[in-house]
């Protein structure tokens, strides 16, 4: 009876760690450039929303510029309907108009900026085309947290059947007029947003400016 020989033989236990070690590697790897790849698609769609939500705020104050040009009368009657809403974004004596703008970008740790007592942000009813009373909020209501994008948030009064502003979070304008009485004037609209960004601790910021020029 002749007896056969077996040249095989298994794996030493490095080699079975040294393999999992390079599976542990590669799994690791694909999972944070995977969990990065999401993060900027997020973001990316967090700013594409936001940016819509910009523009509508622009579209309206554009709206209701033309209404106050159109209806302008140098030492007529006050503007009446979509164009006193001109007088209500600008007027620093009666409306929203200020000397100076925030500091932009500026964030309070994991928060967005607080403002000071000479900024004067508001909102606009883009449905509507009017100045809304609410004051932007910027940081989470009592036991509640804000939403993953700045937006405004509407709601259908069941009385009228208009469109009303419920909340605008983390959006927000202020208007600055030119210092020039003579002639011509203008009036910046700084159009800002600040949001909790997908993987980010620090806040996320959009913004843009719209200058319109107005008679006087």
């Amino acid at each position: 009876m002749t007896r056969q020989s077996n040249s095989q033989r298994g794996d030493t236990l490095i080699e079975v760690m040294f393999a999992f070690a390079i599976f542990a590697l590669v799994a690791v790897s694909s999972l944070t450039i995977m969990n990065r790849g999401i993060a900027t698609a997020q973001q990316s769609l967090e700013i594409t929303l936001v940016r819509a939500q910009m523009d509508a705020q622009a579209e309206a104050i554009r709206y209701i510029h033309q209404a106050y040009i159109a209806a302008y009368q140098k030492g007529g009657p006050a503007p009446t309907g979509t164009a006193a809403e001109w007088i209500k974004m600008t007027s620093k004596a009666t409306g929203k108009g200020a000397d100076v703008a925030s500091r932009f970008g500026q964030t309070n740790g994991t928060r967005c900026a607080v403002f000071s007592s000479q900024q004067k942000p508001f909102i606009l009813n883009a449905r509507m085309a009017k100045v809304e009373s609410a004051r932007p909020l910027l940081s989470p209501p009592a036991n509640q947290s804000l939403p993953p994008f700045s937006q405004v948030v509407y709601r259908v009064d069941p009385a009228t059947g208009l469109p009303s502003v419920t909340n605008a979070y983390g959006i927000w304008i202020e208007a600055i007029p030119s210092v020039n009485i003579q002639g011509t004037g203008f009036v910046d609209f700084h159009i800002r947003s600040c949001w909790s960004g997908a993987g980010s601790a620090r806040p996320s910021t959009l913004g843009t400016i719209v200058r319109l020029y107005e008679p006087r």
